[in-house]
């Protein structure tokens, strides 16, 4: 009789168990008054995500990009701390929908084509607007850390282009 208690002790518990994650799920997705779906939040714990190098083609001098968000749906927008070391810089391009750079660290420039190359700082806001040919990176001599925040058109974010040369990042 015993065993039967158990087993019946541990069915039951496994059914209040599923039933707990059953409610969970069903408040997760419950609806509001409006109709709206209501979500839960995603907490990305800081290290819980590889750093990459930049890559070769589309920077010169060493890049490091820290991923920090990618788009949740129906959101657009990611968002990444992109290190430049002295010297190092990104190759001219584009955003379809453009592009707000914060910088966190450092002195670094970045230059619209055509236009004159412009010095940036700790808590500069830089905003590109869509299809500005442009580039951003670390002066010649510090460093410079920015968070850059885009939204993708079509599942693309950037369209890269040609490095910039020493002549251009040097003027």
């Amino acid at each position: 009789m015993k065993l039967i208690t158990t087993a019946t002790a541990i069915a039951l518990g496994a059914i209040g168990l599923i039933s707990a994650s059953a409610n969970e799920a069903a408040r997760a997705r419950s609806t509001s008054a409006t109709g709206e779906r209501s979500q839960s939040m995603v907490v990305t714990r800081n290290g819980s995500q590889r750093s990459n190098k930049g890559p070769d083609q589309y920077f010169a001098g060493p890049v490091r990009v820290d991923p920090l968000f990618q788009p949740q749906e129906p959101s657009r927008v990611s968002g990444a701390y992109v290190t430049f070391e002295p010297g190092a810089r990104s190759a001219w391009h584009t955003h379809p929908l453009g592009q707000t750079l914060i910088v966190t660290a450092g002195t670094g420039w970045v230059q619209q084509e055509g236009g004159e190359k412009q010095e940036i700082k700790p808590g500069d806001v830089i905003w590109t607007p869509p299809g500005v040919k442009h580039w951003h990176g670390a002066t010649a001599t510090n460093g410079m850390t920015h968070i850059a925040i885009t939204e993708s058109l079509d599942g693309k974010n950037v369209e890269w282009m040609e490095k910039v040369s020493d002549a251009q990042y040097g003027r």
